[in-house]
């Protein structure tokens, strides 16, 4: 999954001529231990493209779970309009998804979380009226322990198969237990005779180290007729810019290996044969709030740690609400920090 580009850099040899003083072996010693001890540079390149022109854009650590102090580096693909996190830590992945991770536990139910719950389900069933068929089947990617899936099958009673595809053993117990399939595992490993009418990549295809591959292992499970929908970041709006220097919350990191733009996500759709049937920009509320309560730590008012996340704290909701509402008075005209699209076959 790791997406590095090593370079390596060539030793001059010094070619000694005829009346050169030849070296002692002292010095011929210690020139064969540097050319063995040099290490080898480092380049970052784009993972959807292989490119190299991909500068600096912003320094951030983990400022939401609090996993380790370490800070991750994020570039910009010149060619194709991406962020990338380099190196990406996808051998860390036990480590930067901590227990408590979100998708691991589950909502907490709150006035927030039942009013988010309402309107999702309202959502997923006007996507669902579109889909043909007296039976339908839906695949959650990344999905934990398939409460996405619960409330498909609530919003819509022809969905009567359903699977989940994600990596955490604790999850697939929770998942099994109310009547999902669970595939324990990559995405890409996935290997099934199986086609969906519904796919969803609700924040998923961020957390990826080769998009490209997982879009494309998507559409080729995807039904004619079908839907993929996916719900990911958006780098290039107003609270990315604000708090791009400070670790802003939709960087997510270390989890957000791949960032995208509604440009450089249609192209990649179009890419592995997937067409856009419709897109909106959606509030970030979430990303807006992790990035205002560290603000807050940094001042001393507020205190995050491990064992109580950003996510968890009792501000969370509170400037969810705020930000949320702020966001959706800003849509008719802005670029909000979150995207959410519908996927179908090109070939359909």
């Amino acid at each position: 999954m790791l997406h590095e580009n090593i370079a390596r850099q060539p030793v001059a040899a010094r070619l000694a001529t005829a009346d050169a003083a030849p070296e002692t072996s002292a010095s011929a010693s210690a020139s064969a231990s540097a050319s063995a001890s040099a290490a080898p540079a480092h380049v970052p390149t784009c993972p959807l493209d292989g490119s190299r022109e991909v500068p600096f854009f912003a320094r951030a650590h983990d400022i939401e779970y609090r996993t380790s102090d370490d800070e991750y580096d994020f570039h910009r693909c010149s060619c194709c309009g991406v962020l990338f996190i380099d190196p990406m830590p996808a051998d860390r992945l036990r480590e930067i998804y901590p227990t408590n991770y979100y998708s691991f536990v589950g909502a907490k139910r709150s006035l927030v979380t039942t009013i988010k719950e309402r309107l999702d389900r309202h959502a997923f069933g006007k996507i669902l009226d579109r889909l043909p068929g007296d039976k339908l089947s839906a695949l959650d990617i990344g999905g934990g322990t398939g409460w996405l899936l619960d409330m498909i099958r609530e919003a819509d009673a022809r969905v009567d198969r359903t699977w989940v595809v994600d990596f955490d053993p604790a999850a697939r117990a929770q998942a099994e237990a109310k009547g999902h399939n669970y595939f324990q595992g990559r995405i890409e490993e996935f290997a099934t005779d199986q086609r969906f009418d519904l796919i969803m990549m609700l924040n998923v295809i961020e957390h990826v180290a080769d998009p490209r591959a997982v879009l494309a292992k998507a559409r080729d499970l995807l039904k004619p007729g079908g839907r993929i929908v996916i719900k990911t970041p958006n780098w290039d709006a107003l609270d990315a810019r604000l708090f791009r220097n400070h670790s802003w919350g939709g960087f997510h990191t270390p989890r957000h290996f791949v960032l995208f733009t509604k440009d450089s996500l249609t192209n990649l759709a179009g890419d592995v044969g997937l067409a856009v049937a419709r897109f909106s920009y959606t509030q970030g509320a979430p990303f807006w709030s992790v990035s205002v309560l560290d603000l807050l730590a940094r001042h001393g008012l507020v205190r995050i740690t491990k064992e109580r996340p950003a996510i968890y704290h009792p501000l969370m909701p509170l400037l969810q609400v705020a930000f949320a509402a702020f966001d959706f008075a800003r849509k008719p005209f802005a670029r909000l920090s979150q995207m959410h699209l519908e996927l179908t076959r090109a070939d359909t």
